[in-house]
């Protein structure tokens, strides 16, 4: 089992890590995040980005010094077994509630614009049961089938807002600050919750990957850039072409497909964009239901890591069937909520065992000195 950990090229590495910070995060960002920061939506954003990269330092500082070593593997090695078992059972929780909202985000977007009539449960069950085949398969599949979406999913994006050129008033993207500074730091706040703190999560995956490393840092911190453009793109033409109404539009670029009009040949394009949008949040699902396999079955010992695949999402779709009672229960937790949630469950953990790990290695080199 252990060999068949190094199976990814450090390019499919990064498209994974792409695949799994823009995700869901560009079908959802834009229209929360402009309600929360208004014109300043996009300066919320790199602010976050800038967190975002410390973040994905601490998480390849990890790597090197833990090169084959997932989380619960390293944690283990630096506090010990109690206290992993301790930090691994609410980040286990985490994901699975991580899993569950990518889920009913995925059902919401059905519901409220292709299929309307059709019941949640069938898009829970369908995306679960997908994800659940695409991880039995292996992280080697799951690289070179989303490298491939990857690509579809940027040409479709930055089609759509380059069709949009003739609707696009700049005039609209000022004021920036109209109502303070408070504004802007809510933005950052439900930015760093998704997706940039959540890259701490995917120190559990740089581990499957071969052991031909080179370049895999200038790799990661190029595919956090690409987010960052591509998020705040989609932010500024979604402001530029809806106005006010951007705030209140629940998903923007499929919003923006929908007022794509070129010559009376290129009309509303929305299905399109629309599946587009839904293989991203699929890529997602699958990435953090990937990482919570690992993580289980490291802190289980299993010898078999795919027994526990289908239970695993079987559980998610009775979790999305029963945890929120409304729309309004989810969104509260997405913006408001999943910020603390990530921050001590998913960051303070690996800050721990990086302080730990820096300590011991400061008292080695007391030690030889």
């Amino acid at each position: 089992m252990m060999q068949k950990r190094y199976t990814v090229s450090s390019w499919q590495m990064a498209a994974l890590f792409l695949a799994y910070i823009t995700g869901s995060a560009i079908v959802w960002i834009p229209a929360p995040l402009t309600g929360a920061a208004k014109n300043a939506a996009w300066i919320s954003l790199w602010l976050a980005f800038g967190l975002g990269t410390l973040v994905l330092a601490c998480i390849l500082y990890l790597h090197r010094r833990y090169p084959d070593l997932t989380f619960v593997e390293y944690s283990e090695l630096t506090l010990g077994r109690i206290a992993t078992t301790i930090i691994a059972i609410p980040f286990l929780g985490m994901l699975l509630l991580m899993l569950s909202n990518i889920t009913i985000g995925i059902s919401q977007f059905f519901n409220s614009t292709m299929m309307r009539e059709t019941p949640s449960y069938v898009f829970h069950l369908l995306i679960l049961f997908t994800a659940a085949i695409t991880v039995r398969a292996g992280i080697e599949v799951m690289a070179r089938m989303f490298m491939l979406l990857l690509i579809a999913l940027f040409i479709f994006v930055f089609s759509v807002l380059l069709l949009n050129l003739s609707s696009y008033r700049p005039e609209l993207l000022t004021p920036v600050f109209e109502q303070g500074f408070k504004q802007t730091f809510f933005g950052i706040y439900q930015t760093w919750g998704f997706p940039y703190g959540e890259i701490i999560l995917f120190s559990t995956v740089l581990p499957f990957i071969r052991r031909d490393r080179q370049h895999l840092g200038k790799l990661m911190f190029s595919a956090l850039l690409i987010n960052a453009i591509s998020l705040s793109l989609s932010i500024l033409c979604t402001i530029m072409a809806l106005g006010p109404m951007a705030a209140t539009v629940k998903f923007s670029l499929f919003e923006l497909a929908r007022l794509v009009e070129v010559a009376d040949i290129i009309e509303r394009i929305e299905s399109v964009i629309g599946m587009t949008l839904i293989a991203a949040s699929y890529m997602k699902a699958t990435i953090v239901l990937f990482i919570f396999n690992a993580t289980l079955s490291r802190l289980l010992r299993l010898q078999d890591e795919k027994i526990l695949i289908f239970p695993t999402a079987f559980l998610t779709f009775l979790l999305t069937m029963t945890m929120y009672r409304n729309e309004l229960e989810f969104n509260e937790n997405v913006t408001a909520e999943w910020p603390l949630i990530i921050t001590f469950f998913g960051v303070v953990p690996n800050l721990i065992i990086i302080l730990v790990t820096v300590l011991n290695d400061w008292r080695a080199k007391i030690h030889k000195g």
